[in-house]
């Protein structure tokens, strides 16, 4: 199972533009989670470029699924090398459509491909640009329950670890919800259940794909 991969911030979106003989090619990128979030992102990318020839999209998730398709353009000249992109990029869960707005002048199966890939690539590389590509990290989140005169031993604890202290609840005792990078959680439970003298002190979750 992959560790990490990159994709777009949610709740944005990149955009690029090739033009080769008068034909324009814009490729629009954005965050989608589900088949269905990608199915409305290319539903709505329809309906704003309604007067355009051709609406091509591309999408691919975390889960290894993925989807292209030439919508009406020659086959495997214009999705496929859309989808190219957003896999040689590393990243998923991410929807690109390609509107090509027609110049008038056919430019053939090979100009084809290099537009479509150009446009995406200008929109990947944008979005790079405007630090709009964020991290998506394997983590493992671990909550521990401990005593207040632990509590600055068991932070350091954490950070020798590599993790990270996401939230700190404060009542009777102290409830600290922690991640790392899976895996890594490992050297922490051990070192709590030698802290404990043998006691489990932690529950550990299942590993999700998160920033880190």
């Amino acid at each position: 199972m992959a560790t990490g991969y990159q994709t777009l911030a949610d709740g944005v979106e990149a955009s690029g533009e090739f033009v080769d003989r008068r034909s324009r090619f814009i490729a629009q990128l954005r965050h989608v989670s589900s088949e269905s979030e990608a199915e409305a992102f290319i539903a709505e990318v329809r309906a704003r470029h309604h007067d355009a020839r051709h609406n091509v999209p591309a999408w691919i998730l975390s889960d290894g699924r993925e989807r292209c398709s030439d919508d009406g353009e020659p086959q495997r000249t214009s999705g496929m090398p859309t989808l190219e992109v957003l896999r040689g990029e590393g990243l998923a869960d991410v929807c690109c459509v390609v509107t090509r707005y027609f110049g008038g002048t056919l430019l053939g199966p090979g100009g084809l491909v290099r537009a479509y890939t150009a446009a995406t690539q200008e929109a990947v590389a944008a979005a790079r640009a405007d630090g709009l590509v964020v991290e998506m990290t394997l983590v493992t989140k671990v909550v521990v329950q401990i005593p207040y005169s632990a509590y600055d031993r068991v932070v350091r604890l954490v950070s020798d670890a590599g993790g990270k202290v996401k939230d700190s609840l404060f009542a009777e005792d102290v409830q600290l919800t922690c991640a790392f990078r899976a895996g890594d959680e490992e050297r922490f439970v051990a070192a709590m259940r030698e802290l404990a003298n043998g006691e489990e002190l932690c529950r550990v979750g299942d590993p999700s794909f998160a920033e880190f």
